[in-house]
């Protein structure tokens, strides 16, 4: 059976290098068996997110696709020194125990190397809190790494071995895959 993995991105632009990034992991993971998905949380409904309505339709299939994921792989920019505000509210709304027995990669990028200590500072300590089995190595890339342009959007090489490292660190954390017949 394949493990199910969601990306979830917590950056409210629309352009967003942070998404690039986790758009690179999530093929990495596609190309090694994962079946995989991508949740930009800018495109929830703002009042009900921000207004926690968890009984929302589209904010009660966001939380149900985290509940069905094995793993997440939690990407942000960096605001202020921290992840944003988008992504703190969408991670209020889970439950006390909501990344009960999940693997997690946290991913962070940035215009500075001085806020390479985002993950293990702002968001590994939200994500152990609310019961994550194992939060895996995160990896923070320089906004100046994700190349965009007339053709489609790249990391420069040195950035996406780096990530593609932090990547296969976290698909070693999950059970061998196997073929159902």
């Amino acid at each position: 059976m394949r493990s199910k993995l969601l990306a979830l991105t917590g950056s409210p632009s629309a352009h967003s290098r942070t998404e690039v990034v986790a758009d690179h992991v999530l093929r990495r993971l596609a190309h090694a068996g994962f079946e995989t998905a991508h949740l930009a949380v800018r495109t929830l409904p703002a009042a009900d997110l921000l207004s926690a309505r968890r009984g929302e339709p589209e904010i009660r299939r966001a939380l149900e696709a985290v509940a069905e994921a094995d793993g997440l792989v939690i990407a942000t920019p960096v605001y202020k020194a921290s992840y944003t505000g988008l992504l703190k509210a969408f991670l209020d709304l889970l439950p006390q125990d909501g990344l009960a027995g999940k693997n997690v990669l946290p991913l962070a990028t940035g215009g500075s190397l001085a806020h390479v200590l985002t993950i293990d500072y702002a968001l590994r300590p939200v994500l152990a809190a609310l019961g994550a089995r194992h939060v895996t190595a995160g990896r923070f890339v320089l906004d100046s790494s994700v190349e965009r342009g007339a053709g489609p959007d790249r990391l420069r090489p040195e950035a996406e071995l780096d990530l593609f490292q932090a990547v296969d660190e976290f698909a070693d954390a999950f059970p061998a895959l196997t073929t159902v017949p």
